[in-house]
């Protein structure tokens, strides 16, 4: 091996130097304010969240406190990581989540801002860590079948066209990372409540709870302090799951027809 070829494996060894800004917040009503950091030894098979965690270790030894993020399984499937990466929630790579990220996407030298998701309903706990209990209580109001109690029935009992499993099963790819929120300028939900109602509308098991559920579901995302939809698309362009805005279009169908048939009702009964 030549002496350049030496020095270039020894140079790649000591890994990447990458200069960071980092929202820091203490507390959710806390004045925040972004931070700069430099992390070396980074080597490009590194995720991202183990480039904080590298990070996190280096100010745990010089006595600072750690960098607070979310993180759980760490292969794109739970929705917990989140944050916006360089301008972009969940970065610049598309179908991606933050967890996802691979270090040999940047360069030595390179600088990265991370800051928290933003959005009224995603209140900062600390740091990169928002509150997402909305998305929950949203859930709570329709993301939910009713069956009979008793054995399973068999999996092949009830007959689905394969265009309606299909749109269902694209549908229930959305992780619930709030990405969508943080990418929209009115922090809509649309994007993850129709892929919840729709999941849901495509199949036979979900009918019986249909109008109900397209009606409670959007008026909790109305109570939570969601904005509408104005069709940016932006919401389309970072879900890492790449949950399509044509879900939107459905949800907004169901819920046309819930409120038309809840109409009827009313006048057939007298308002009752």
């Amino acid at each position: 091996m030549s002496d350049s070829s030496a020095n270039k494996d020894k140079s790649a060894g000591k890994g990447m130097t990458i200069h960071l800004k980092i929202w820091r917040q203490a507390r959710s009503q806390a004045q925040g304010r972004f931070v700069d950091y430099t992390v070396s030894g980074i080597q490009q098979e590194m995720s991202f969240l183990e480039m904080l965690d590298i990070l996190n270790e280096d100010l745990i030894r010089k006595g600072e406190e750690a960098i607070e993020f979310d993180s759980d399984c760490r292969e794109g499937i739970c929705g917990t990581c989140g944050m916006v990466v360089s301008g972009v929630a969940h970065g610049t790579h598309a179908g991606t989540t933050t967890c996802e990220i691979r270090m040999r996407h940047y360069k030595d030298g390179d600088t990265i801002t991370v800051e928290p998701f933003r959005a009224g309903p995603f209140p900062v706990i600390k740091d990169l860590v928002v509150n997402r209990e909305s998305f929950d209580r949203i859930q709570r109001k329709g993301g939910f079948v009713s069956t009979n109690v008793g054995s399973a029935p068999d999996g092949n009992a009830v007959l689905v066209p394969k265009d309606a499993a299909d749109n269902a099963m694209d549908a229930a790819t959305c992780i619930g990372c709030g990405a969508c929120v943080a990418a929209c300028p009115n922090a809509s939900a649309s994007l993850f409540v129709s892929a919840k109602i729709s999941q849901l509308a495509w199949l036979p098991q979900g009918e019986p709870e249909r109008g109900r559920r397209a009606l409670a579901m959007i008026a909790q995302m109305d109570a939570e302090g969601f904005g509408d939809c104005s069709n940016h698309g932006e919401c389309e362009a970072v879900c890492p799951k790449q949950i399509s805005i044509q879900n939107i279009a459905k949800m907004r169908r169901e819920y046309i027809k819930a409120a038309w048939v809840g109409a009827d009702r009313s006048r057939n009964t007298g308002g009752e």
